[in-house]
Formats: C-alpha cells, structure tokens, sequence
C-alpha cells in the first residue's frame, strides 16, 4: 500500500508540529485508507480457508496483537491528562481512536477465523511477556512519568508493532495483509511522535536520556521475548530475525539511546 504523507522522520521539528499534531493531519492522514471498509479490510476481499495449523498459528499472534494494542490505548489515554502542552493531548486523542479502532479490527478478524469469543481467546492465548510489558507500560503512565511512558509506548511498543506487522505482512493472507497494511500507516505516525517529541525534550536537558536508558534496559527482555514468539510462530527463518531486531533498534539509535 502506497504513502502518499511525507516521511515524518525528515520534518523539522516546527513543521512536525503543525503538520502532526492535528487532527487536520489525522483526517487526512486516515480519510484515504478507512473508507469501504468490513472488519478494518477490503469489503470485496473473501476470507481465505487456512489450514488447520495456520489458523491457529494466526489466532494466537492475534491475540498478542491485541494485548499490545490495549496497552497502547489504555496508555494514550492516561497520558493525555498529564501530557505538556495541548499539542501533544491533541495528538495523543487521534491515538486513542486509532489504538481502539486497532482492536476493533484485531478482534474482527478472530472472528472471522471462527473464534466466538475474542476477549475470552486473548485472556487464554496472550504471552506472558506482551502482558507483563502492558503492566510495565501502565505502571509508568500511573507514576505520571511522561518521558518514559512515552519513550515506551511510541517508540518501543510501535516500533515493535511495526517491525512485527512488516515481517507478518509478507507471510499473511490476503484478508490478514490488507488489515495490517491499514495498521501500519498508523504505527508510522505514532513513531514520529514519539522519536520528535523525546528528540526535543532531549535536546532541552540531556540529563533525561539517563532515565529512559534505564527503562529501555527494563523493556528490552520483554520485547525481545515477544519477537521471538511472534517470529517463531510466523516460521521466520531464525538467520532474517536479526535483521528485525535491527529494524526496531534504528528507533532508539535515533534518540541516542544505543
């Protein structure tokens, strides 16, 4: 799927702001990719039969794919509240309505793969290390650390997200693809406010990369325990997963944090 929006990683900061922090920008960021849409695809896309196998290789990565989602809407919504300025509650609202509109789909698709109960499916399937990152990532956002919350969420988490959706979109089935293509054009979005708005605040008082070194060292095991299950279980060959685990570090590069 083309982009037609401009990489938000060469923006100046100036720009970033007035492009980004809208919900101008949003409308037209989404209004291209949402319309004539069933369960968050194509409404002329028939769901495939997968066999046996597949399909609940799909479900569980789906189930996690959820579990990471809530996090990153619970956490949009908490941090709106103690964000700095009403550019970044502004920005942090378009994510709340994508993060729900992300479940949403995420839930849709299980049930088009025949599970009845979605909510019920993800409390049994999710792995251990997805959950403990949700737990960590509210915990932040509870302590009204905005820095590290947001380093977690908009860098780590949807650098991750991102990372995962790429690899899974080259394996995935039509109705799948299409879902996280959509998917992923807002991950992009979020990650440029995310590496912006710590890039600033860094710039301002470098003293603060101390503390989000040591919640990256935290965050680190879990997000790379989660690569692993969701590689393993999208059969990536074990010699392409360091080439992903590259792709999400070029993130936190960025910021310095390496």
């Amino acid at each position: 799927m083309s982009d037609d929006l401009p990489d938000l990683h060469v923006l100046d900061p100036d720009e970033f702001i007035r492009r980004v922090h809208s919900f101008e920008h949003w409308f037209e960021a989404v209004e291209g990719y949402l319309g004539d849409l069933e369960h968050g695809h194509r409404s002329d896309l028939e769901p495939s039969e997968l066999p046996a196998d597949e399909r609940e290789e799909l479900v569980s990565i789906l189930c996690n794919y959820s579990v990471a989602e809530t996090a990153a809407l619970e956490a949009s919504g908490g941090l709106i509240r103690i964000a700095p300025n009403q550019h970044c509650k502004i920005f942090l609202s378009t994510q709340v309505v994508d993060e729900g509109r992300h479940i949403e789909v995420v839930h849709g698709r299980l049930e088009e793969l025949g599970v009845e109960d979605p909510e019920a499916e993800v409390e049994r399937r999710a792995s251990q290390s997805i959950r403990d990152f949700h737990d960590k990532l509210l915990a932040l956002v509870d302590a009204r650390e905005w820095d590290s919350a947001i380093f977690a969420q908009n860098v780590i988490l949807e650098a991750m997200e991102f990372t995962v959706f790429a690899a899974h979109i080259e394996r995935a089935d039509p109705v799948t693809r299409d879902c996280l293509e959509r998917m992923l054009r807002d991950e992009r979005r979020h990650i440029g406010f995310g590496e912006n708005e710590l890039g600033r605040r860094l710039r301002a008082d470098p003293r603060r990369r101390r503390w989000i070194k040591a919640v990256k060292e935290e965050l680190d095991p879990l997000v790379l325990a989660t690569f692993e299950q969701t590689l393993a279980e999208l059969k990536m060959p074990r010699w392409d997963r360091p080439e992903l685990g590259r792709s999400y570090l070029n993130a936190v590069q960025r910021l310095g944090l390496v």
